[in-house]
C-alpha cells in the first residue's frame, strides 16, 4: 500500500516522517508514504491515479489543495462536508473518500493545551485551514469567532461554514486591533507572511493564547513577538501531531498514540 502527502511547496513537510514512524510501530512494513509536489493544476491527475490503484492508501493534503479537490471527489464525510475543505482523501470500493482531520487535530490540540470554551475567538486569515478552525471553536463551544480577512471576498464561504457549524461569525479587517482583547488567537498565516504581524503593536490579554498553525520554519515572526510578550503559544507541530493521528486511522484502520508522532516530529524538526 501507497500513501502521500501532496502540497506545494511540500519539501519542507513532516508528514512523511509522522506517518512512516506510525507504520513501524504498527509494523505495517508493506505501506510507503512520501511527498508529492503538487499543484492544483496537477491535482486531478493524482487524483485520477488513486482512483484506478487498489493499493492506494491516501493522500494527505496541504495548500493550495484542501478546497481544490472538493469537486475532484465521490463523497465527502460530514464533517468534511460541514467544513468546505478536505485534508485527507482515502479509497473505499472505488470511490474516493474526502475527510478532514483538521477539525479534531485543533480540538484535541487544544483541549490538550488547557483551551476550551474560549469567549473571544479571533481567526487570522481565510482559507481551509479557517474554516476548520471555525468549525473546532464551535465544537470547543464557543458562542462567536472573530474572522480576520484580508480579502472580503473569502467571508461568503466562512459564512457558509459557521452557519453549519451553528457558530456566529463577525468578519473584520486584518490588522492589530482585532486582536486585541482576544482570549485565543488561531493563526493560518503563512510564515513569511506574518513578519507583518509581528510588528503589530497588539495589547494582549492576560491569560490570552496563540495557535500558530505553521510549524515550519519555527518560530514565525509572530510567534516569536507573541513569547516576548508573555503570551502562551502553541505551534503547529501540534495540530500537525493530532491531525495525522486521525489519518492514519482513516488510512490503515489501525490507532497510533500521539506521542510516537510527537516524538517523530521533534527529532526531525531538532535536526533541521
Amino acid at each position: 500500500m501507497w500513501a502521500a502527502v501532496l502540497g506545494s511547496p511540500i519539501s519542507h513537510s513532516l508528514s512523511p516522517v509522522l506517518h512512516r514512524a506510525a507504520y513501524a510501530e504498527l509494523g505495517l512494513t508493506e505501506w510507503s508514504y512520501d511527498a508529492i509536489e503538487c499543484t492544483t493544476e496537477a491535482l486531478p491527475e493524482l487524483i485520477s491515479r488513486a482512483h484506478s490503484d487498489s493499493s492506494f492508501g491516501g493522500y494527505s493534503l496541504t495548500m493550495p489543495l484542501k478546497l481544490a479537490v472538493l469537486p475532484l471527489l465521490d463523497e465527502l464525510l460530514p464533517l468534511a462536508h460541514t467544513t468546505g475543505a478536505v485534508n485527507t482523501v482515502v479509497r473505499r470500493d472505488g470511490r474516493l473518500i474526502g475527510a478532514n482531520t483538521d477539525v479534531p487535530g485543533m480540538v484535541n490540540a487544544l483541549r490538550e493545551a488547557g483551551v476550551d470554551r474560549p469567549k473571544r475567538p479571533v481567526v487570522l486569515g481565510g482559507g481551509g485551514s479557517a474554516q476548520a478552525a471555525v468549525v473546532a471553536l464551535a465544537q470547543l463551544g464557543a458562542p462567536r469567532v472573530w474572522v480576520a480577512l484580508r480579502s472580503p471576498g473569502r467571508a461568503a464561504a466562512l459564512q457558509a461554514v459557521a452557519d453549519a457549524a451553528g457558530i456566529r461569525l463577525q468578519v473584520v479587517g486584518f490588522e492589530p486591533r482585532v486582536v486585541d482583547g482576544a482570549d485565543l488567537v488561531v493563526s493560518t498565516v503563512p510564515g513569511a507572511a506574518s513578519r507583518e504581524m509581528a510588528d503589530w503593536n497588539v495589547t494582549w490579554r492576560e491569560g490570552s493564547v496563540l495557535f500558530d498553525l505553521v510549524y515550519a520554519p519555527w518560530p514565525t515572526p509572530f510567534a516569536a513577538s507573541a513569547t516576548a510578550a508573555g503570551v502562551r503559544v502553541i505551534g503547529g507541530l501540534e495540530l500537525l501531531v493530532h491531525q495525522a493521528v486521525g489519518q492514519v486511522s482513516l488510512m490503515t484502520g489501525l490507532d497510533i498514540d500521539v506521542a510516537i508522532l510527537r516524538n517523530a516530529g521533534e527529532r526531525a524538526l531538532a535536526q533541521r
